[in-house]
């Protein structure tokens, strides 16, 4: 591995852990919330004083599921790296500057091609 690729693997592993931690902040949170909800007795839609605990959990469950998406990506991209495809756009086959990947470790495309 060159040290190009160790550097990009550090980045993807990096990624991995900063989502990681995300997702188990945020299934913290919807636990909580869930727990709060089920205790509460109040009418939490009409609350004037308040957000709503369904527009709050609508919310995490919604920052969750990306930080999810994030890491399915993140795993695919070090598996492409592994294999010796990483960096190479997959619509165009061109290389994906480095630049582009170090923003965004575990992107597929490059920008030309990104729909």
């Amino acid at each position: 591995m060159t040290a190009s690729e160790r550097r990009i693997r550090d980045l993807l592993i990096a990624e991995q852990v900063r989502i990681d931690g995300r997702a188990t902040k945020l299934e913290r949170d919807i636990a909580a919330l869930t727990s709060a909800r089920r205790s509460s007795v109040d009418d939490d839609e009409h609350d004037p004083d308040g957000e709503p605990l369904s527009a709050r959990w609508s919310l995490l469950a919604g920052l969750l599921e990306s930080a999810r998406d994030d890491a399915r990506q993140s795993a695919e991209a070090l598996r492409r790296l592994e294999a010796g495809r990483y960096g190479a756009c997959a619509a165009c086959g061109e290389p994906i500057p480095i630049g582009q990947l170090e923003v965004r470790p575990f992107r597929e495309r490059c920008v030309a091609c990104t729909p």
